[in-house]
C-alpha cells in the first residue's frame, strides 16, 4: 500500500521558488471543496423535543427518588 506525501518536496513541485515559496505575481491552489458542510452555516431552529426531554427528566427524577428510599431504608 502507497501513500502520497501530503507535503510535496518543494525541488521537484513545478511553480515554486528555490525556498520552497510561491513566487510574486502567482496564485497558489485553492483548496478543495470536498467537505459535506459546505455552504453557509445554519443553527438548529429547535432545541430537543418534547419527548426525549420528558423522559429524559422522568428517569433522572426516578433515580434520584430510588436513592433516597435507599438511603433511608440502609439508614433504619
Amino acid at each position: 500500500m502507497t501513500t502520497s506525501n501530503p507535503d510535496p518536496d518543494p525541488r521537484t513541485t513545478p511553480g515554486l521558488t528555490p525556498g520552497g515559496s510561491v513566487p510574486a505575481g502567482t496564485t497558489p491552489p485553492a483548496e478543495s471543496g470536498t467537505s459535506t458542510g459546505t455552504g453557509p452555516h445554519r443553527p438548529p431552529k429547535r432545541g430537543w423535543a418534547g419527548g426525549p426531554l420528558t423522559v429524559v427528566v422522568v428517569l433522572a427524577v426516578l433515580v434520584a427518588l430510588f436513592f433516597l428510599v435507599y438511603a433511608i431504608v440502609v439508614a433504619l
